[in-house]
C-alpha cells in the first residue's frame, strides 16, 4: 500500500475538494475489481456488543461517508463496522466554505461542515444499493433551521426512515457545528429526546419484527458532573450504547499552528486525552451497564488499546484514517 506517497499528493490540494474526489472514486470502485487497490484481509477478532456480532472491534466513524455512498469500499478495507451520516431529514448545504482545515503538524483536522448531506432519502437509496452485509451504523441529526424545541421531530423522522436498514442507529447531539445542538446533551432536554426515541424504537421494533439498538454520541468538552448526568439519563432511558466522543472546541495542542484558530470541531491527536478521559468517567458512571464506543485521536493499535482499557468495547477512527489510510485498519485490528 503506497498511501504515504498518495497522501503527499492529495495534501497539496484543498481538503474538501480532495475528500469529494475520493468519495467519488470509492463509490465507483467499491463493488468492482478496482477495489483491489485498497482491499485487504484483516484478522477475525469477533466481539458482541449491543447484541450485535462484530467481526472485529474497529469501525469507521461517522462523517467520512455522510451520504452512505462508499459502504462497500470501506467494508473492503477491513473495518468491523461502518457508520454513515450524519444525515438529516432534508438535504442541506452545510456551512460556508472553506470549512475543513488540515493541521498536519498535530495530526489533526478542524472542520465546521454543519451536517452537509443529501438528506435521509438519498442515504437510504445508497444503503439499498450497497452489497454490504456487515454491521452498518446510521448516524442521524437535525436540520439547522429546525427550532431546538422541535429537534426530536427530526430525529424521529430520520429514525423511521433508516430503522429497517441499520444495524444500529446513532443519535448525534454533540456536533459543535449546528447551533444549539449540544444543549440537547443536558438535563430535561436530553431525557425528553431519549424518551421519545425509545418510544419510537419500541413501535418500530414491533413494526419490523427486529430490535435495532440506539446509541448516543456525546462531546469531549464535558465536566465530570456533566458526564455523570448524561450517564444517568442514558441508563434511565434504557439507551443501548454511547459513542465517546465527537470533536472538541478546545484548541489545546494546536496553539500557534496555521489554521489553529479556525472555528469548528478539532479532531485527531489533540482530542485523544479528552476523549479517553470521558470514556473513563463514563465507564465508572455506567458500571458496565451500557457499552461504550471509543473514538477520538486513535492513530495506532496502542491508541485503540488505550480506549479499550479505559472502558470502551469498540473503537472508531476518522482523522487517523485520513492521515494513514487503509493500512491503519490492518495495523489496529492486528494489534488489538
Amino acid at each position: 500500500m503506497f498511501y504515504p506517497a498518495i497522501r503527499k499528493v492529495l495534501f497539496q490540494f484543498d481538503a474538501e475538494t480532495i475528500h469529494e474526489l475520493t468519495i467519488k472514486g470509492l463509490k465507483k470502485s467499491g463493488s468492482t475489481p478496482l477495489n483491489a487497490i485498497y482491499k485487504q484481509r484483516v484478522t477475525n477478532k469477533p466481539v458482541k456488543v449491543m447484541g450485535i456480532d462484530f467481526p472485529n472491534p474497529l469501525g469507521l466513524a461517522a462523517g467520512l461517508d455522510k451520504n452512505g455512498e462508499c459502504i462497500d469500499a470501506f467494508a473492503a478495507m477491513g473495518f468491523g463496522f461502518v457508520e454513515v451520516g450524519t444525515v438529516t431529514p432534508r438535504p442541506q448545504p452545510g456551512n460556508d466554505k472553506p470549512r475543513i482545515f488540515r493541521l498536519p503538524e498535530a495530526d489533526a483536522i478542524i472542520n465546521r461542515m454543519g451536517f452537509n448531506n443529501k438528506g435521509v432519502d438519498y442515504l437510504v437509496s445508497q444503503v439499498r444499493a450497497a452489497n454490504f452485509q456487515g454491521v452498518l451504523g446510521i448516524n442521524i441529526g437535525k436540520n439547522k433551521d429546525t427550532p431546538d424545541e422541535n429537534a426530536k421531530d427530526d430525529y424521529i423522522y430520520c429514525m423511521r426512515k433508516v430503522y429497517n436498514f441499520a444495524t444500529y442507529i446513532t443519535v448525534n447531539i454533540s456536533s459543535p457545528n449546528t447551533p444549539g445542538l449540544r444543549a440537547l446533551q443536558y438535563g430535561a432536554a436530553l431525557d425528553e429526546l431519549l424518551s421519545a426515541l425509545k418510544t419510537e424504537q419500541a413501535q418500530l421494533a414491533k413494526q419490523y419484527g427486529k430490535y435495532v439498538p440506539l446509541a448516543v454520541k456525546i462531546a469531549p468538552d464535558l465536566t465530570e458532573e456533566e458526564v455523570q448526568s448524561i450517564a444517568k439519563s442514558l441508563l434511565d432511558n434504557n439507551i443501548d450504547g454511547v459513542i465517546a466522543t465527537n470533536t472538541t472546541l478546545s484548541r489545546e495542542g494546536v496553539e500557534g499552528l496555521e489554521h489553529g484558530t479556525e472555528q469548528g470541531g478539532l479532531s485527531g491527536a489533540p482530542v485523544k486525552e479528552k476523549s479517553t478521559t470521558v470514556i473513563r468517567l463514563l465507564a465508572k458512571a455506567l458500571d458496565k451497564k451500557l457499552p461504550i464506543i471509543g473514538v477520538g485521536g486513535i492513530a495506532s493499535s496502542s491508541d485503540a488499546n488505550e480506549k479499550l482499557a479505559a472502558g470502551a468495547s469498540l473503537v472508531q477512527v476518522y482523522t487517523g484514517f485520513i492521515y494513514q489510510g487503509p493500512p491503519l485498519v490492518k495495523d489496529i485490528v492486528n494489534g488489538i
